[in-house]
């Protein structure tokens, strides 16, 4: 069976389309600034890559686009090859706690779950709607980024406040990232052979960490937005709300701006004034003293909530796994991470932990053979997750 993989983004279109149940790639690609001057895309297919500069008005003329791309390669004779597209969906809300076959009620519930994720429900909904009308043939499968949490129990999701404002207005912890962590769960599954006790944590520009019990998310660091949890590139993570107001009167300035400084301006980016984590390695090596404090600040975090987690779980868990960009390839922050969880008696390798780094093809275990827990780096695949989800609805 042929399937796609789809991420639609305000201004992108990401995709791969898979032979399943093989799971070979046979091609991906990406449509970027769509509805923006200079947009454009990309395919790679076998050994060949095709980078074109072409007028997209909207994500219907990017699948359009896409779709004849496809035609005239000769990757499929027929569309009708494609039997379904699943569609990677930001908010599923608390109703979703698995993917879902697209109906109308499910579109209907993702344009209300909006005001939740204005920036991704409303993208994703224009890549569905895209698909149904060029290939209306095709099962559409939605795949929800906040579905692998919703094994949370009431005391992990609810925050302190009027239960009034859960019951009225949904107000509650939500967690992301979610195709993430159930890859990585199945994963160690797999590996383990049974459903695992983990600490996943998927560190990247955006970062969240799970506490999984029995191969089921028991809590996780992001919230009810993607801002609380740990410090990540951009976004400061938590802090206490009460600055805001305050901030407001001091600064003359509007709470749509704040949240803009707390989302773009802040994390490693508002300490140290860049968020490319190799820019700030190289910093931290020199000692400059803002790439110090903002790393320590960072690692002090994410140390903070694995060992949280660690009590969560009991001190019953069978790995710890970083994953995603900087927890795949960054053996700086790994280093300074693990080495504040000694007192767990979690002992650091540093030669594997230097030696493993998923852009060069090595993964494996980065602590010693005597600590309490093994840390392991894998890399995680969401577009593959989302073509087995919907590979087994369809």
């Amino acid at each position: 069976m042929k399937l796609l993989s789809v991420n639609a983004g305000s201004s992108t279109l990401k995709f791969r389309m898979y032979e399943m149940p093989s799971e070979k790639i046979i091609v991906q690609g990406a449509f970027e600034r769509i509805g923006i001057d200079g947009s454009n895309f990309t395919l790679k297919f076998g050994d060949q890559k095709i980078k074109k500069d072409v007028e997209l008005a909207d994500h219907r003329e990017a699948v359009k686009i896409l779709l004849d791309q496809l035609i005239q390669n000769k990757i499929v004779s027929s569309l009708d090859e494609i039997e379904a597209v699943g569609h990677r969906v930001v908010h599923g809300g608390s109703k979703y706690a698995k993917s879902v076959l697209i109906d109308d009620s499910v579109i209907h519930d993702i344009e209300e779950l909006s005001d939740l994720a204005p920036l991704h429900n409303p993208a994703a909904l224009k890549g569905i709607f895209a698909f149904l009308e060029n290939i209306p043939n095709a099962k559409m499968v939605a795949c929800f980024d906040t579905a692998f949490h919703q094994t949370m129990e009431k005391e992990a999701y609810l925050y302190p406040v009027p239960y009034e404002w859960y019951q009225n207005y949904g107000i509650r912890k939500y967690g992301f990232h979610g195709m993430s962590h159930k890859f990585i769960t199945e994963k160690f599954g797999k590996m383990l052979g049974k459903k695992p006790n983990l600490i996943v944590c998927h560190i990247g520009s955006g970062a969240s960490i799970s506490a999984i019990l029995d191969g089921r998310c028991i809590d996780t660091t992001m919230g009810f937005t993607p801002n609380a949890g740990i410090m990540m590139g951009t976004r400061s993570g938590d802090i206490d709300y009460s600055m805001i107001g305050y901030l407001q009167k001091k600064m003359n300035v509007s709470f749509d701006y704040l949240d803009n400084q707390l989302n773009k301006e802040s994390g490693l980016q508002g300490i140290i004034g860049f968020s490319d984590l190799r820019d700030i390695d190289d910093s931290f090596v020199r000692g400059d003293e803002k790439a110090v404090l903002g790393v320590n600040m960072y690692t002090n975090r994410i140390s903070e909530y694995i060992a949280k987690y660690y009590i969560r779980l009991g001190g019953k868990v069978d790995a710890i796994c970083f994953t995603a960009g900087v927890g795949e390839n960054d053996d700086i922050i790994r280093s300074e991470v693990v080495k504040k969880l000694a007192p767990l008696g979690i002992l650091l390798d540093d030669q594997k932990n230097q030696e493993t780094l998923i852009r060069k093809g090595k993964d494996g275990i980065i602590t010693q053979e005597n600590s309490s827990v093994p840390v392991y780096v894998f890399g995680t695949d969401e577009e593959l997750m989302i073509a087995r989800d919907t590979f087994s609805l369809v």
